[in-house]
């Protein structure tokens, strides 16, 4: 028992940075996948790791109980950069929602349990069955299985003090606007245009409701700018899948104490 109780507090650190991090990562964090069935993946996969992480045995004393705090935090921050990067997915439904005139009629997304925009939410479907296409979700799963080597186990302490790691937090929400503002100026762009013809109308024919005629119309050129650009805009979301592994990566060396 006295050697078996070292072992059981090494995985109980990995179980702890595993489950933690599918509290905030995209896909599997959300509340459509059952929380047995999360918890249960969660232990499997530590399992799995606890093989592969080069720890020393540790002792189950004061020093432990901050390790577990620290192991829930990278476990929290590295699901968090992941799911702020996919956040832009919706930032940009956003965005196209306000110029059709969907603001108004926001959704329950049964995945978060939040109110989401109805074009986000349809870009949302098509991106995460994207990233299920390209096996992304493999990929964030690597993630957390390569954080030992920027975060060890043993480590009890973490960078955040570092003025470069707040530094790219900001950098990084901030490209996560400018990558939203692609995906939508398409749309925008087009229904910006719609106003302008639509305000030169009501100036030349003021007998015209302008506000009757001009709502559908912008919602059937939205529509039909939307069939034509969604190849181009999943280009984007692909390249966002990229943007979004590096956003892990430099967090982890950044939390890690490597940069």
């Amino acid at each position: 028992m006295d050697q078996l109780l070292p072992k059981i507090s090494v995985f109980l650190l990995v179980f702890v940075r595993v489950s933690t991090f599918f509290v905030t990562m995209p896909l599997f964090s959300y509340r459509t996948i059952p929380a047995q069935h999360r918890i249960g993946l969660a232990f499997f996969l530590a399992w799995i790791m606890y093989y592969t992480v080069d720890a020393p045995a540790l002792e189950i004393n004061g020093l432990y109980i901050l390790l577990i705090m620290k192991e829930a935090l990278v476990g929290l921050l590295i699901g968090f950069a992941a799911y702020m990067m996919m956040a832009a997915i919706q930032i940009a439904g956003g965005f196209i929602d306000f110029q059709m005139g969907f603001a108004i009629a926001n959704v329950i997304d049964p995945q978060t349990g939040a109110q989401s925009p109805l074009m986000g939410q349809y870009l949302y479907t098509f991106s995460l069955l994207l990233l299920l296409t390209l096996d992304g979700h493999h990929l964030i799963l690597d993630g957390i299985y390569y954080s030992y080597q920027f975060i060890p186990i043993d480590q009890p302490w973490l960078n955040f003090g570092s003025s470069h790691l707040v530094e790219y937090m900001i950098r990084a929400f901030g490209s996560m606007f400018v990558i939203a503002f692609q995906m939508s100026i398409p749309i925008v762009a087009c229904l910006f245009l719609v106003d302008t013809a639509l305000g030169i109308v009501a100036r030349t024919v003021p007998q015209l409701n302008i506000f009757v005629v001009g709502f559908p119309i912008k919602i059937g050129v939205s529509f039909i700018v939307l069939i034509i650009v969604f190849g181009v805009m999943m280009t984007v979301v692909e390249g966002l899948f990229g943007t979004m592994l590096n956003t892990m990566r430099n967090v982890m060396e950044l939390v890690g104490g490597s940069k």
